[in-house]
């Protein structure tokens, strides 16, 4: 039997600063070896996001501008995309997209720009600084390893009920103090890894397929696709 997932691609076409459509491609090279067919859906400005017409949410990094203009118009999708979230629905989202699923960020004036709140998390600023640089973290809950690159000005600082994708082994994190990287809340990973991220970390991107198959099919055995394995090189 040949699966298939709809992902949605939110704003694709604005929030890909970071060549964060890899991660797309990431996810049709690993549901191919799964017998798995991905079909993608750029959801952008003034088009409407139904959470019903989707099984997997990736959501990439921009910068202030982009990011300005989005956080506008998501306010129309808060209500689909709160649904989507809390019936555990598989989401990806880097840097920006990370951002704006929280309650807020400070831009580089130090302006508030409000997000979705589908998440607990907030974002400040820093004065004149970034992370930047190789980052390796480690999830104290399943021992996965993730490595990547970090590249932001954000200090992310999480909320109720989020957990952090990983624990820092070697670089800064969410905010270079508190030693913790990335989110997850239900089926949602966020991260300020770029790269992009599943290109590096195959144990991430199965986790994503995997749950959303689960979430469509209920009933299916997948112990075939579960038994993939990971770490296959791109």
């Amino acid at each position: 039997m040949t699966y298939e997932l709809r992902v949605a691609h939110l704003y694709g076409d604005l929030m890909n600063t970071y060549g964060d459509v890899g991660n797309i491609l990431a996810l049709n090279y690993y549901a191919k070896q799964i017998d798995v067919k991905l079909t993608t859906t750029v959801v952008s400005l003034n088009q409407k996001f139904n959470a019903d017409d989707y099984d997997l949410i990736v959501f990439g990094g921009g910068q202030d501008f982009e990011q300005e203009v989005i956080s506008t118009d998501i306010q129309k999708k808060k209500p689909e995309l709160t649904r989507f979230i809390e019936s555990n629905g598989p989401v990806l989202a880097i840097c920006g997209g990370f951002q704006l699923l929280g309650h807020y960020y400070e831009g580089a004036n130090g302006e508030k720009i409000q997000g979705v709140g589908a998440l607990d998390h907030y974002t400040l600023k820093q004065d004149n600084h970034r992370f930047i640089g190789d980052i390796t973290i480690k999830n104290p809950e399943n021992g996965e390893v993730y490595h990547g690159f970090e590249n932001h000005q954000g200090r992310t600082f999480l909320g109720q009920d989020e957990k952090p994708l990983g624990t820092v082994v070697e670089g800064h994190g969410n905010n270079g103090e508190d030693g913790t990287e990335g989110v997850i809340y239900k089926n949602v990973y966020g991260t300020y890894f770029h790269g992009p991220i599943l290109t590096r970390n195959a144990n991430l991107a199965k986790r994503l397929l995997i749950a959303a198959l689960k979430r469509k099919y209920p009933n299916a055995d997948l112990r075939a696709q579960e038994a993939l394995p990971v770490g296959a090189t791109f």
